[in-house]
């Protein structure tokens, strides 16, 4: 993997997308976009891009544009439901859309607790055009003892959905 497109959306949950892009090897480049409602301070990274959501007309924006994989940490349910009726009236979900006409990885971690029908029904939809649908849900056999272990398993299994190589959680081996 080349390139990755990083969303972060919504409010609860951005230290999530923040790890994950912090935990991204360093070959990758990164382009990152940050909705309004989740523009917090970012610290300029090596191979990272901050683009803005307002900018519709982007690089992202272009199913010309090559790149690898796109995931969306936090996902809210704003935005799960604008990609689901194909709403893209900013650069994040526009270049969602791209991902999903371009039949390119896009992966959403909604963030929400209980999920509405109307989300259930939004996820179900997305997930059968192929799109990996993975809440933060944490997996009890990975041994969590803090905060950073369980972000980096939630991590290690986005990775995996990516195609991403990683070391960030023991494997359960069986009993």
């Amino acid at each position: 993997m080349k390139r990755i497109i990083v969303g972060i959306s919504g409010a609860s949950g951005v230290e999530l997308g923040l790890a994950f892009i912090k935990a991204l090897p360093s070959d990758i480049e990164k382009y990152v976009i940050i909705s309004d409602h989740a523009k917090i301070v970012l610290a300029k990274e090596a191979n990272t891009f901050l683009l803005d959501d307002e900018n519709i007309g982007a690089i992202t924006a272009s199913g010309s544009f090559q790149t690898d994989a796109m995931a969306i940490i936090p996902c809210s349910m704003n935005t799960l439901a604008k990609i689901t009726h194909g709403i893209a009236d900013n650069l994040l979900t526009r270049t969602a859309s791209v991902m999903i006409k371009e039949k390119r990885p896009l992966l959403l971690a909604p963030r929400e607790m209980p999920f509405s029908a109307i989300a259930l029904e939004n996820m179900l939809k997305l997930s059968m055009l192929g799109i990996h649908i993975a809440p933060p849900i944490l997996g009890y056999y990975a041994k969590a003892s803090s905060l950073e272990a369980m972000e980096n398993f939630l991590i290690g299994k986005w990775f995996d959905l990516l195609g991403i190589e990683h070391n960030l959680f023991q494997r359960w081996e069986g009993a």
